[in-house]
């Protein structure tokens, strides 16, 4: 796949995808283009051999499918994450002291929180209103910088202190006005009647726009690389590819960011509710359905960390991803990511195929590390998984940093994952 048509295409995706509800949206629009049918899950389901389909959950998670012409062979997933770190709007959420009035807020996900101090912000997400007895979800982007977090003066502190407090340092200003309704007032900004809302998720979103950048532009900075790159990577690949003998899966959850244990994470019953939907299409006895997982594959696309040259002390010395040195597969004895030695020789033979960068990694160690969509989704449904990412730097900032090249490496192991003949794993 042609690298500045991809990085050109993330670049967009991220445009437009401020927060969560919008990512999905456009996931959404994406698989409408390319013929896939909505389904919802308080439906009943009609489905076809050989069609393609998509269902969405709490407007913040998908999960498409591509159904085979026969009982499938296996099941090939990829999974990916629509949030990341920022900070969320509070009920009554209008605080005025000295002449400006501020948003209370609270963190979601483990933010950095410096990064945002002192960049245009807005805000994003859903508002839920009433019509007619029932409850319309309305999707909400303000199209201008409303908020700011001033920093405090370098006079007043040292630039490396502690971390500043969310309640007291980190609420965004909104305006001078001390007007108690200044909710409503921004609500109709975004759009809607205040008096039909009675219900939100409001999170704040940098302003910024993605940038190409470097002596050969070879850098591409924006907010929520981590993981919508990978919800757009991954995607990318599925829509290229074809139903042989297996069901192709792209799962993309919400909230990784604060342990996916929600209706909606990796961790709920989401992906198992629809494969349990799917085996009754298939209509496969208990002993059929086992077999069918055993054989299956899943890719947990998650960023990884890239060298930093300025922190050489904590990396690995030997496992250190560069920027576009391409796709990560990323390893760790204590299972935090799911990559063993089967699912790498995997992921190496079909990078190997296609002549697609491939970089390990694994966490200095000492280094206790993070978790992320594959072991628990596996806590619902038990398959082979490996952790694969993107090199990046500054991860959970408000404006993160990943390789212009580095996209397109995702989107071609995607495609080859989900087309390519794969090998039985012998136990």
């Amino acid at each position: 796949m042609e690298s500045k048509t991809i990085t050109g295409g993330l670049m967009d995706f991220l445009r437009r995808s401020p927060g969560c509800f919008h990512a999905v949206r456009n996931l959404s629009e994406m698989l409408d283009a390319a013929g896939f049918q909505r389904l919802r899950e308080n439906d009943l389901w009609s489905l076809q051999a050989g069609e393609r389909y998509y269902v969405t959950r709490n407007g913040s998670s998908l999960i498409a499918f591509r159904l085979p012409q026969e009982k499938p062979h296996r099941l090939r997933l990829t999974a990916a994450h629509t949030d990341s770190p920022t900070f969320k709007l509070k009920p009554g959420p209008a605080l005025t002291d000295g002449g400006l009035t501020r948003l209370n807020v609270e963190q979601y996900g483990g933010a950095i929180r410096q990064s945002w101090l002192d960049r245009p912000l807005s805000v994003a997400g859903r508002v839920l209103v009433e019509e007619q007895g029932s409850l319309r979800q309305v999707l909400v982007a303000p199209d201008r910088d409303l908020l700011l977090i001033p920093s405090l003066a370098i006079h007043f502190t040292a630039p490396d202190s502690d971390a500043p407090s969310v309640q007291n340092n980190l609420l965004p200003v909104l305006t001078a006005s001390g007007d108690p309704a200044i909710l409503d007032e921004l609500l109709r900004f975004c759009g809607v009647n205040p008096e039909t809302v009675v219900g939100m998720d409001l999170y704040l979103t940098n302003r910024q726009k993605p940038r190409i950048w470097g002596l050969k532009n070879e850098f591409l900075s924006a907010p929520r690389l981590d993981d919508l790159a990978c919800c757009y990577g991954t995607l990318e690949g599925f829509l290229e590819s074809e139903a042989k003998q297996d069901a192709l899966l792209y799962c993309a959850f919400d909230n990784e960011e604060v342990g996916s244990t929600s209706r909606q994470g990796a961790a709920s019953t989401f992906l198992r509710d629809t494969l349990e939907r799917l085996m009754d299409f298939w209509t496969l006895s208990a002993d059929q359905r086992h077999a069918v997982l055993a054989r299956s594959v899943l890719v947990s696309a998650d960023n990884a960390h890239a060298f930093h040259p300025g922190y050489p002390s904590v990396a690995d010395p030997v496992n250190r991803p560069k920027l576009n040195g391409g796709l990560v597969l990323k390893h760790q004895a204590a299972q935090k990511y799911t990559t063993d030695g089967a699912t790498a020789a995997l992921c190496r033979m079909l990078c190997k195929a296609h002549d697609i960068r491939l970089q390990e990694y694994t966490n200095h160690s000492d280094q206790r590390g993070g978790s992320t969509l594959g072991n628990l989704s596996n806590t619902q449904v038990s398959l082979r998984a490996m952790d694969i990412g993107l090199p990046q730097l500054a991860m959970h900032s408000a404006y993160e940093t990943m390789g212009a090249e580095d996209a397109a490496c995702l989107a071609a192991f995607s495609k080859a994952f989900f087309s390519d003949t794969l090998p039985e794993i012998q136990e």
